[in-house]
């Protein structure tokens, strides 16, 4: 059973079938391509198409069907073509006849867009949920780490002290993002094509704010002929996708440098890496870098789907069957990395003694030149000043703290004998107390406000 088949007097030829057959993908909608079609039958029902007795066989025959999808008894055969072919070929042997009333008013593009929707107005909530899972391991780390202390990096070079406490926030931040961007999307997900029928809009007199409402979406398609190509939801979805990939992948590229031999800043979990099939001393962290290569992979089927999109000349076109494919890929993709990340991260033990022993004096030079600031002399002299002291320093092959306080006056007489306090890290944590800075009681506000976001947002 085809839903088109009579203007053709040739079967379609095998392969040409297989090419054109969706239902390997899109047997995935099968739970919203019944939820749309039910509400379609009550939309009939309400313009008159079908009777009582007919919207009520047709309501019981969907519900049957459902059970059938839910329970995983339904049965494919090779003549369904799609999800919707499906559906409606096995409603047509529960109920009979009033089943070829269903598609009355519709075509197949206004529901598989509508079916899209719903699938996706579904997954949404399932990734928010799992990314809040890993700011909840990022939060439980920070309220571990007190104020341990650690290099903080820029260019992959020691730059300055840092709270471990303040490292793991920042990676809260970009995730809460995320999660912004998928609300926002949420929007414009919500919005019914049924009833806009092939392109030009649906004979029938059916309510389409009711059936909107009836479906939970925010509101009816305003334009037939956009509704049924619009497919900037699944692009954007798979740019919400790969950011979130992108912000994963920085996350495991640092973690694989700090669980190393050479950095040593934390330990995985045995429960959470992998050994080497010969070198038995390895204990690799995989599960990171599948989530660094995977970042690449996203961001692979966001452009493949651009690239889809890009030229294509009319309202709905066959090319719009590789939409659902890599959203779906994503979304499996996202929904397995995401709870082995939080629990890779709430399992990770780190090594403070490690992270305290890579900080040198070489990285208070700043603080060396906001000493001499608060002497009342120009920041671009003491920069100067400081970078002098660094210099030598390294041709000593010494620490800045072990220089003498005759050798700072020669760089400058505003030295006095209190600047060796520059040299404590901690002092120099302790500084940086501005809004979003490093210092402990920075960091506490830090931590209070998105302890409190999260916790808000649960509830």
């Amino acid at each position: 059973m085809t839903l088109w088949g009579g203007r053709f007097s040739q079967k379609v030829d095998d392969m040409a079938w297989m090419l054109n057959s969706s239902l390997p993908v899109d047997q995935r909608m099968a739970l919203q391509d019944v939820e749309g079609s039910l509400a379609w039958a009550n939309g009939l029902h309400g313009a008159g198409i079908l009777s009582d007795a007919e919207r009520d066989a047709i309501v019981h025959g969907l519900n049957l069907v459902k059970q059938e999808f839910s329970s995983g008894e339904f049965i494919f055969v090779p003549s369904d073509e799609d999800i919707h072919t499906a559906v409606e070929r096995r409603l047509t042997e529960l109920i009979g006849a009033p089943a070829g009333k269903l598609h009355t008013g519709r075509s197949r593009n206004d529901q598989v867009a509508t079916d899209f929707r719903l699938w996706m107005l579904s997954a949404i909530p399932q990734l928010d949920s799992a990314l809040m899972k890993v700011q909840s391991a990022l939060i439980e780390q920070a309220e571990k780490a007190g104020e341990t202390i650690m290099p903080g990096y820029t260019h992959l070079q020691r730059a300055q002290p840092i709270l471990l406490a303040h490292w793991w926030l920042s990676h809260f931040h970009p995730l809460q993002r995320d999660r912004a961007r998928l609300k926002d999307l949420t929007a414009r997900v919500s919005i019914l094509p049924l009833g806009c029928g092939a392109l030009a809009g649906t004979p029938v007199d059916v309510n389409r704010a009711a059936l909107a409402e009836s479906l939970g979406f925010e509101q009816a398609a305003p334009n037939s002929l956009d509704a049924v190509s619009d497919r900037d939801f699944a692009a954007e979805f798979l740019f919400c996708a790969t950011m979130i990939g992108i912000h994963l992948s920085k996350l495991s590229e640092q973690l694989v440098l700090y669980t190393s031999a050479e950095f040593g800043f934390f330990e995985l979990s045995d429960a959470y890496s992998t050994g080497s099939s010969l070198m038995q001393q390895k204990k690799n962290p995989d599960m990171f870098e599948l989530t660094r290569g995977k970042a690449g992979t996203l961001l692979g089927m966001l452009t493949g789907l651009l690239a889809t999109l890009k030229g294509l000349p009319s309202t709905y076109d066959k090319d719009l069957q590789e939409d659902k494919a890599p959203v779906f890929a994503a979304t499996d993709t996202l929904l397995v990395m995401l709870p082995v990340i939080a629990g890779a991260i709430s399992t990770i033990t780190p090594k403070p003694e490690r992270m305290r022993a890579a900080i040198d004096s070489t990285m208070m030079a700043t603080d060396l030149a906001d000493y001499l600031v608060g002497k009342g002399i120009p920041f671009r002299e003491t920069h100067a000043i400081a970078g002098k002291a660094v210099r030598a320093a390294i041709e000593k092959k010494i620490g800045m703290e072990q220089m003498s306080l005759a050798e700072y006056q020669a760089l400058c007489p505003a030295f006095e004998a209190d600047v060796y306090q520059v040299f404590d890290p901690m002092e120099s944590i302790k500084r940086r107390n501005a809004i979003g800075g490093t210092s402990p009681e920075s960091v506490k506000l830090q931590l209070d406000g998105v302890k409190r976001l999260l916790s808000f947002e649960k509830s």
